[in-house]
């Protein structure tokens, strides 16, 4: 069942500024008609005129495409009673290529009456991303040995910058970067107490005086500065919000630059996957309550940037994952139970790691090492 994009763009987007699609227990669907374009106006001053054009236009792409829908409109809004075919796709919360036409589509569940929704979700996958101001900088960096990630991101007036997840091996190459770059690094921050490398913030403090630690008062962890729920770290006018969502350890944080539409997720989210559950205090639970209350809650153009991957993706937005994510795309209980069966093989440096990580953000290496 596919609906095709530029008919229904031509037949209905350029009536409306806005369409708002909600679901009521997957059995009926509501347009809400939020506000009339300059467009629609051109195109009937007469409201009743205007309806009666979008009833033909969207019964003639319905029922091209095999489908048989009937509706009505009121003043506010459009109802539409769908076939068989089409409740069957509401009811897996999809609604094919019709949802997907346009970037002024949006659809939500809704589990109460029509008109009250409880969440919002962006289905167009293409979103445009944020743009970065010209002031900020960013740069991506990479361990092979652990495929781990390293952001530095910088304000290009005050020259101030931050780290987020160096690693111990790499520590001298980042130095020099930020030497070279003529930058100040004021911050280098953890996302959590990792278990598969040995954090490079205490070497960085040495190779760069006057760099802080930083990581979240419930990690265990030493540092410098600890962060709690929804505390701002700013370098230069920058600011990163960093929020707690805790779950594949009990201390993990996720770092957000709303500005210039970022997040960077650490093991929390990863592109299409997440971290593991199975130490560290970590729980499969609180991992998709993490994930599903607070990173998806962002703009659905923000960018993904987590700790790690393994396939080599650099990056993903909230809609990617909120669509695409195999373990996410599924409820509670069916994501504990993936989760709490993986059977994964031990990290090969947890047992450097973790005790080291525990001194790393004040040490460049731990006094009993």
């Amino acid at each position: 069942m596919k609906f095709r994009k530029d008919r229904l763009r031509s037949n209905l987007v350029e009536c409306f500024s806005f369409l708002h699609i909600s679901f009521d227990a997957g059995t009926e669907i509501v347009l809400y008609l939020k506000q009339f374009s300059d467009e629609m106006k051109r195109y009937s001053p007469d409201i009743s005129n205007a309806e009666d054009s979008i009833r033909s236009r969207f019964k003639d792409v319905t029922e091209s495409n095999g489908i048989n829908a009937s509706f009505s409109i009121t003043k506010n809004k459009m109802w539409i009673s769908p076939d068989q075919n089409l409740k069957a796709s509401v009811a897996r919360n999809r609604l094919v290529s019709l949802l997907v036409a346009s970037d002024n589509i949006e659809f939500w569940n809704n589990d109460n009456a029509c008109g009250h929704s409880q969440s919002t979700e962006k289905y167009n996958k293409l979103v445009k991303t944020i743009p970065f101001t010209s002031d900020f900088f960013f740069r991506q960096l990479f361990d092979t040995d652990t495929s781990t990630y390293t952001y530095l991101l910088a304000d290009l007036n005050t020259k101030e910058a931050v780290i987020i997840d160096p690693v111990l091996e790499q520590a001298k190459r980042d130095a020099q970067l930020v030497k070279e770059l003529g930058l100040t690094l004021k911050y280098a921050l953890n996302t959590h107490m990792h278990a598969d490398h040995v954090t490079g913030t205490g070497y960085l403090k040495r190779l760069l005086p006057g760099t802080q630690s930083v990581i979240a008062k419930f990690s265990g962890a030493k540092a410098d500065k600890h962060l709690d729920d929804n505390e701002i770290v700013q370098f230069g006018r920058h600011k990163i919000e960093a929020i707690c969502t805790p779950g594949h350890t009990n201390g993990c944080m996720s770092f957000i630059v709303h500005e210039q539409g970022l997040v960077f997720t650490g093991d929390a989210l990863l592109i299409r996957g997440c971290g593991r559950t199975d130490f560290q205090e970590g729980s499969a639970e609180k991992l998709y309550s993490s994930i599903h209350d607070r990173i998806y809650k962002l703009p659905n153009n923000f960018q993904v940037y987590p700790a790690h991957d393994y396939k080599g993706q650099l990056a993903s937005t909230i809609i990617e994952e909120k669509t695409y994510n195999p373990r996410l795309t599924k409820d509670k209980p069916t994501f504990i139970n993936i989760m709490n069966n993986l059977n994964l093989a031990k990290p090969r440096y947890i047992d450097k790691a973790i005790p080291a990580n525990r001194e790393c953000g004040l040490y460049d290496i731990p006094p009993d090492a």
